[in-house]
């Protein structure tokens, strides 16, 4: 055997991840801009910020899978980051996926052991019995005994128990890989744990898992999620990489906490902005009357006094020059180091014209059905109603939707909709042509209506990104232009499939601010745990 094989400081215990002023991006375009992370073991860090802000640009970097252009990571030496896809030949086993995660701890269990061995035929080497300390403390701090148990207890909870360990992953759907990938992951358990959106391809039993499973982890763990009940049950700490105002910033407690906290931050920014601009606009009247001059007429000067007058208004016109000199200084103070406007936050603005009058149906559906895929159902849409479309996965919800907006013919049944009614839809995957820019899908949909407020003002795109094809932008970004395109269109009824998909925490609160606001009757398909297990409205159950 080759004594300390596995490379450690001595009398090592678990250790912080700690990134220091962390600027890194892509060709002229800056993601992260000095950003600082202390992530210390038993916290549990959740990453959140606007879609682009660069969350898995962080964890990449944290892993040391990416290198910042500037700045420093200091990471424990057994750090991982979870990928959505395993690395291997399609050929490989499950069991050798697993087994390739645990060979630092069977190597570490196997040296423990021999070292035991030496240590027993060697009691008076005080080199040697620390060595054999070191090796067992940092052996306890991975569990490494417990590696077959956890095995079984990973591959039970998230559902891979029954898949044979013989099996090809190459045979596997895209989930089922990502559950292998999650569940070698968890075996390892290494030190610093990295996850990048984990809750993806988990049902309700592997996320209360993964949830329970993470909570108990003793080391460092710094995840990124959309996923907001995931965040609320996992997390200590939530960190906002967002970079509106004041870069990176951190939140001690649930994701809950951090929306409370976040609410408080955003009126507290939006007072001082405003008394800012209260300041600016006094500045810049001061600065259009100094030069005037106020009060009585000026009596006429004697001859024996037109000397001292002269001076007087010589003076008098210098400190009206000094004082507009300084004045002029502190609005350039502002203009360049002022508190920055907060953006717009999203709204569904009132229905130009009124919706039709009274409390009778804006949407009836009778019998409605479509055979094989959902069954027949009844049931209004009245003003200002909310309504959630429930059932399993294939029930036939976003069926129910494409019928409701005459995407597809029912085989039985109709559908009614009120005399002028307009309705808008936001499919699960809004299509776009590539070469087509936010500013004229936008434009397009508003159909030139003097009304409708400037895509811009919206707060729900980066300015750069105004002009840039749709090719070019994230799956969130183009959500965002199909929910501006909903606003534009200015709808009685919205049909929302997944709205919540694709888009940031926060800007899912202000989606569903702006919902719980909105003029129209609201109808919403989602799986998002955090928006049903909150939801006040009626819930339809949809069967196939």
């Amino acid at each position: 055997m080759t004594r300390s094989s596995i490379t450690r400081p001595p009398g090592r215990s678990l250790v912080a991840l700690v990134a220091t002023d962390i600027t890194h991006g892509y060709g002229d375009r800056t993601v992260l801009d000095d950003v600082s992370l202390t992530a210390s073991p038993g916290r549990r860090i959740g990453l959140v910020g606007d879609n682009g802000s660069g969350t898995s640009t962080l964890l990449r970097v944290l892993a040391g899978i990416d290198h910042p252009g500037s700045g420093r990571v200091v990471r424990p030496e057994n750090t991982a980051l979870l990928e959505q896809d395993l690395r291997q030949p399609p050929e490989t086993t499950i069991h050798e996926v697993i087994e390739d995660a645990l060979t630092e701890v069977r190597e570490l269990a196997r040296e423990v052991q021999e070292l035991a061995a030496l240590v027993q035929r060697i009691p008076d080497d005080a080199a040697l019995a620390r060595e054999y300390g070191d090796a067992l403390e940092v052996a306890q701090l991975r569990d490494v005994w417990d590696a077959d148990h956890r095995v079984a207890r990973v591959m039970r909870g998230l559902g891979l128990d029954d898949f044979p360990r013989s099996r090809a992953i190459g045979t596997l759907s895209g989930g089922e890989r990502a559950r292998v990938a999650m569940s070698a992951l968890l075996v390892r358990q290494p030190e610093a744990l990295l996850l990048d959106e984990p809750t993806n391809h988990l049902d309700d039993a592997g996320l209360d898992f993964v949830e329970r499973h993470l909570c108990q982890l003793p080391g460092v763990l710094v995840v990124s999620s959309h996923d907001r009940a995931f965040l609320d049950a996992v997390c200590t700490d939530i960190v906002d990489i967002d970079p509106a105002r004041g870069g990176v910033t951190r939140f001690g407690g649930r994701f809950s906490t951090y929306l409370v906290a976040k609410r408080r931050a955003r009126f507290e920014w939006e007072r001082a902005w405003r008394q800012q601009e209260l300041e600016r606009a006094e500045l810049e009247l001061s600065i259009a009357s100094g030069g005037r001059r106020t009060g009585a007429h000026p009596r006429a000067a004697r001859d024996n006094d037109k000397k001292g007058q002269s001076s007087r208004d010589g003076r008098a016109e210098a400190a009206v020059a000094r004082r507009i000199r300084d004045l002029r200084s502190r609005l350039a103070l502002l203009d360049r180091d002022g508190i920055a406007k907060p953006p717009d936050q999203l709204s569904f603005r009132a229905a130009v014209g009124a919706p039709p009058e009274g409390s009778e149906p804006l949407v009836r559906a009778t019998g409605l059905a479509f055979e094989g895929r959902v069954g027949p159902q009844t049931f209004e849409i009245r003003p200002r109603d909310r309504l959630l479309l429930s059932g399993a996965n294939g029930a036939g919800k976003s069926t129910l939707i494409d019928l409701l907006t005459g995407v597809l013919e029912p085989t039985s049944g109709q559908v009614e909709y009120a005399e002028g009614v307009r309705i808008g839809v936001l499919p699960q995957d809004p299509e776009f042509p590539a070469d087509e820019t936010p500013n004229e899908a936008y434009g397009a949909a508003a159909s030139g209506d003097e009304d409708v407020p400037e895509l811009a003002d919206l707060g729900l795109l980066h300015e750069d990104d105004l002009d840039r094809p749709m090719g070019e932008l994230s799956e969130g970004q183009r959500r965002r232009v199909a929910l501006a395109m909903l606003i534009a269109g200015a709808p009685h009824v919205l049909l929302l499939d997944e709205p919540t998909n694709h888009l940031s925490p926060s800007l899912v609160s202000d989606l569903e601010d702006a919902l719980d606001a909105a003029d129209a009757a609201v109808v919403i398909v989602s799986h998002d745990r955090w928006l049903r297990s909150r939801w006040t409205g009626r819930v339809l159950q949809v069967d196939a």
